[in-house]
């Protein structure tokens, strides 16, 4: 019996063809999460902990960094899981089953170039600046210049908040505005008789800007004034990736964060 020689160039191509038609092993894709972030929360708080957050939980964070309202609303209208947000939840979302969990309180910080020699505002001077009655600054003993007020655009956390908090029913005047709240932390550096009102956490260890006493109290004084709570926004309560995320910010090393930031971690709510 004559045994038929297959020809080696076949061999080849059947070994070739094999080859490639064999799965290769399942590589499952990494997990990801979408976030839309306040730009202070952002600057004083996810800048230094989302890469954290990554590295031990192996969930990729897509951001958008935003206003707090900008945020907010991109979660409501599903471009984002999550958000957060410098400012309270407005009660007809809370009514719609989005759920707030704050989790640090952050000093809104006044601020002023480094070059400006005024340590302490009291509270009516800072009102009476940012109203526009106060205009030199050596009428709250600077030198006899005129003050250069800037301040965060008006759908930003940090504007209602200080509104709210500091303007006692009195209209904010001002020079310049910048879109975004962190934003008014590089113009304080430019302009040398600037100032300005943003996140404690943002600014805190910024080169070129100044943090003033207000009624001789420190951002970090248990009696300063003017505050801002920083909270994550679902749609209703967190699971799966998204309540991996929000349960980090409470973790040690996020608490740790916080505290060297000049902030106060919160306690996660029941």
């Amino acid at each position: 019996m004559k045994v038929r020689r297959v020809p080696a160039w076949l061999v080849v191509a059947c070994v070739l063809v094999s080859w490639v038609l064999t799965p290769g092993p399942v590589v499952s894709a990494q997990e990801t999460l979408s976030y839309s972030c306040s730009a202070q929360v952002y600057e004083a708080f996810e800048k230094e902990r989302l890469e954290l957050f990554a590295k031990e939980s192996n969930i990729k964070v897509d951001l958008f960094i935003a206003s707090s309202s900008s945020a907010v609303n991109r979660l409501m209208y599903g471009v984002s899981e999550i958000a957060s947000t410098a400012r309270g939840l407005y009660y007809p979302l809370v009514e719609s089953g989005y759920v707030e969990t704050p989790f640090c309180r952050d000093p809104l910080a006044v601020i002023v170039n480094s070059q400006c020699p005024v340590e302490n505002l009291s509270e009516d001077q800072l009102t009476q600046i940012f109203a526009g009655m106060i205009k030199n600054w050596k009428e709250v003993g600077g030198p006899d210049k005129e003050i250069v007020v800037v301040v965060p655009a008006k759908n930003t956390a940090a504007w209602e908040n200080f509104e709210k908090q500091a303007m006692k029913r009195k209209d904010i005047t001002y020079d310049y505005q910048s879109y975004k709240s962190t934003g008014v932390i590089e113009l304080v550096k430019r302009l040398p008789l600037a100032i300005s009102f943003v996140a404690h956490g943002a600014v805190v260890n910024e080169e070129g800007v100044k943090i003033v006493k207000v009624g001789g109290l420190p951002c970090t004084d248990k009696s300063y004034p003017f505050y801002q709570e920083f909270s994550f926004v679902t749609k209703g309560k967190p699971s799966g990736s998204v309540k991996a995320f929000v349960d980090h910010a409470f973790s040690e090393k996020s608490k740790e964060i916080i505290k060297e930031k000049g902030m106060i971690p919160l306690s996660r709510p029941q």
